[in-house]
């Protein structure tokens, strides 16, 4: 079945309220919507996209913040990589590693808000 973005929607304000700010669907119908973007407590974002056929992009964009971008996403870009063609842009565009993100969407999902808050906690228990 395919997650709809109602229901990560869901899952991010249950489960991830303390660094998920808010969040608003792209594009698309109401009914059926493109993207969902989610806000975090420091101002960062992240876009998420799914398609029917498995397709996905999760990307957190934190370069207003501190320069970086961290993207999960299996765009068949990058062969090179043992993971192909899932794989994970980790701080810039062309620092790309394998992805280790699960095949099942919802568990993804809470893989990729589980990785933001972490780096959210170390940030600032690290001050910044």
């Amino acid at each position: 079945m395919f997650l709809t973005y109602q229901t990560l929607k869901q899952i991010s304000e249950d489960e991830f309220s303390h660094i998920v700010r808010k969040t608003r669907f792209i594009g698309g119908r109401s009914a059926e919507p493109n993207k969902l973007r989610m806000y975090f407590i420091d101002g960062s974002f992240l876009d998420v996209w799914l398609s029917e056929e498995s397709d996905y992009s999760y990307h957190w964009e934190q370069r207003a913040q501190r320069g970086l971008i961290h993207r999960w996403d299996n765009a068949p870009d990058h062969p090179e990589i043992e993971s192909f063609p899932d794989h994970f842009h980790d701080g810039t565009e062309n620092n790309i590693l394998s992805s280790e993100l699960d095949r099942d969407s919802t568990h993804a999902f809470r893989q990729v808000l589980g990785f933001i808050e972490k780096k959210l906690k170390e940030l600032k228990t690290s001050g910044d």
